[in-house]
């Protein structure tokens, strides 16, 4: 009876799961090292930010692809001249990428770079988040900082003892979301500075998105993705860590509930449909 049980209780957990995320398409495996994707909701279009070789080498491989919102690549290199790119922001007419030790702009109009900020003691600038006034933020995961983009120069946001690698970011309203990578826990930054925690998933903790009021999607690097209740509460929606596919850093599109998940190592972007 007890083996019963347990099998009905697994079932019924592998069937939420296939209700909150049913497979929607994949790429091609051909785009080098993705690790951040993010979703132009003016242009429905989709940026990936391709590493291309090892994430702190400054060798000048890395590129950002441009593919169509139902996963065709419109152009591998739609943006090259980048070392080992990871976040993306958009604001206005710009894409902001985190380049290791340096914030680069790029128009979204041409591609091409128009500027590239070096932020002083900055060591692995990680992901990057845009608030509603145009203000960019990075996260350093080696240093626990977040920084600010401040004309042609950065300067130092806000930083914890309490993060232990700070990577994901997401500023909503007047919130920023953050998330660290070292330990899993998930915080939120008050406008004074005040940090709490509003979800604890696993060791990996990468990408962030909002998919309703109080309720968020939070991505783990070594292949998860959880879903957080406005309670706090953390589910396991997929889990590809026995597949050696990781979930980078996540983007999600409102309108149409698709989630889109970079998988590293594994070359791709897999788009997924979400639902409660």
């Amino acid at each position: 009876m007890k083996k019963i049980l347990t099998l009905a209780l697994v079932v019924a957990s592998l069937g939420g799961i296939a209700q909150n995320l049913t497979l929607k398409w994949k790429t091609e495996p051909t785009l080098p090292v993705p690790e951040s994707v993010l979703f132009d909701a003016k242009t429905k279009a989709i940026y990936v930010a391709c590493i291309d070789g090892k994430p702190e080498e400054k060798d000048g491989k890395g590129s950002i692809a441009k593919l169509s919102e139902d996963g065709k690549i419109i152009s591998a290199q739609w943006a090259t001249g980048l070392d080992a790119p990871k976040g993306l922001g958009i604001y206005k007419d710009n894409l902001y990428v985190a380049d290791i030790t340096r914030i680069v702009t790029i128009s979204l109009a041409t591609g091409k770079i128009t500027s590239k900020v070096e932020v002083e003691g900055a060591k692995f600038l990680n992901d990057v988040t845009v608030d509603k006034k145009g203000n960019v933020y990075a996260s350093d995961t080696e240093t626990g900082k977040i920084h600010i983009l401040k004309g042609d120069k950065a300067e130092v946001y806000f930083e914890s003892p309490e993060f232990k690698g700070v990577n994901g970011l997401l500023a909503l309203d007047n919130e920023m979301y953050v998330l660290d990578f070292a330990t899993g826990t998930n915080y939120k930054l008050s406008a004074d500075k005040k940090l709490t925690v509003f979800g604890k998933t696993s060791e990996g903790a990468d990408g962030v998105v909002p998919v309703g009021k109080d309720e968020y999607l939070v991505s783990n690097w070594n292949g998860e993705v959880y879903y957080i209740s406005a309670k706090g509460q953390a589910k396991k929606l997929i889990d590809t860590k026995a597949e050696k596919v990781s979930a980078a850093d996540i983007e999600y599109d409102s309108k149409t509930k698709t989630l889109f998940v970079p998988t590293f190592f594994a070359n791709s972007v897999v788009a997924y449909t979400f639902s409660k």
